[in-house]
């Protein structure tokens, strides 16, 4: 891993939420013939999308390289990009939100609620292909110039250490949210 740079973990996280995407554009199609959705598919497209997509991967772009990036002199047109790109997870968050809501209102029957799933996961999946494209070919590379070696190595480290805690992170969660429940029955 000797002489990664902190970029090649994000680009590879990169190709698997290209994947989901392509997963939830290929499910479209059926959920619109059908107008019905098979059970668990937005769940599972909500779970990666707020664990893997944002809590994981963005949180590494936003806490490690970014928050290393203000430190720097850098560039007003990387500057302006990476705000651009902070404010786009924010856009991306609101709109899995937007999904999981009409998705309880589907669930509850509410008539409308079908179009309004099909809108958002449609908004992410013209959101996703773009946004990457802006970080892999045009922010990425470019802003590692900014770092030593040294530098490089030290937010590769806190990358890793970064993934290490998510699990626990996110069992721990799973248990409070099941006790919380449990307590109210």
């Amino acid at each position: 891993m000797r002489n990664m740079m902190p970029i090649g973990p994000l680009m590879i996280e990169h190709r698997l939420i290209e994947r989901m995407i392509n997963v939830v554009e290929s499910e479209l199609s059926g959920i619109e013939k059908s107008g019905s959705i098979r059970p668990g598919f937005i769940e599972t497209v909500v779970d990666f999308i707020r664990f893997y997509a944002d809590r994981c991967h963005h949180g590494k772009e936003e806490d490690i390289l970014f928050r290393e990036l203000m430190k720097k002199k850098i560039s007003p047109e990387h500057e302006r990009t990476m705000h651009e790109l902070i404010d786009e997870h924010r856009w991306a968050r609101e709109t899995t939100a937007a999904l999981t809501e009409a998705y309880g209102r589907f669930t509850d029957g509410e008539s409308g609620s079908l179009e309004t799933i099909l809108s958002k996961a449609r908004d992410l999946i013209i959101f996703y292909p773009k946004h990457i494209e802006k970080e892999d070919k045009h922010f990425f590379r470019p802003v590692m110039d900014y770092f030593t070696q040294e530098e490089r190595d030290k937010m590769l480290e806190k990358g890793f250490e970064f993934d290490q805690t998510l699990v626990h992170e996110k069992y721990r969660n799973v248990v409070e949210e099941a006790e919380l429940r449990s307590k109210k029955s």
